[in-house]
């Protein structure tokens, strides 16, 4: 099965169509003011519209007001939502579009009964759990902790980078991996050849004899 990727937090057009040309299946545009990836609706408009065809475009939100959320995708062409935050399975459906439901992998957290509790979700996205921090720190968490059986795909996230993608997707066998800081020169400032190094070893993965 061939993993799909996900490179989010992009806000420069160039680094989306590069993402694209390279095999990325996902790029993800964050709107959360907190964030120091976070893009203002005219620049989304912007990112989006370098996407090419048959690449979708994901907008992360972490608790955001549904007025928010309704300004955003009147003017954004998202493919698939992204929830980060506390909302529950009704706040995640009421807009009509598929979404993803990100599970911050603290202790105790039981991902069978997340999958159930969201079952209308498109897939679980799992990401390190750091206090105060919905995501994008860098950290990755115990991928051991990831049940063999789930009811749902699951997204791969959290501290991934070119480096340690391919032993991810030996060990969890993911639907998708999805990055963010691992691609960065910067922090929130998206590094073209990381982007490039990212997608090119999770291909190289895919191709390895089992």
């Amino acid at each position: 099965m061939r993993t799909r990727i996900k490179i989010c937090g992009l806000r420069d057009p160039g680094h989306a169509k590069l993402a694209a040309q390279e095999g990325a299946d996902a790029i993800g545009l964050v709107f959360h003011a907190a964030s120091p990836r976070a893009i203002s609706i005219e620049d989304a408009m912007r990112v989006a519209a370098a996407v090419p065809p048959f690449v979708m475009t994901v907008g992360l939100f972490v608790d955001a007001p549904e007025s928010e959320i309704r300004r955003v995708l009147e003017r954004v062409p998202l493919d698939l939502l992204q929830f980060h935050g506390n909302e529950t399975p009704g706040e995640c459906e009421r807009f009509g579009k598929p979404f993803l439901r990100a599970v911050r992998m603290e202790e105790g957290v039981d991902l069978v009964e997340y999958a159930h509790r969201f079952s209308s979700a498109k897939a679980l996205l799992l990401d390190a759990h750091v206090p105060g921090v919905p995501g994008g720190t860098g950290h990755r968490f115990d991928w051991g902790r990831i049940p063999r059986e789930l009811p749902i795909p699951i997204v791969l996230s959290g501290g991934l980078d070119s480096g340690n993608v391919g032993q991810a997707i030996r060990e969890t066998r993911p639907w998708a991996v999805d990055v963010s800081s691992g691609v960065e020169g910067q922090r929130g400032v998206k590094d073209p050849a990381k982007i490039t190094a990212f997608i090119r070893s999770v291909q190289r993965e895919d191709v390895r004899p089992a």
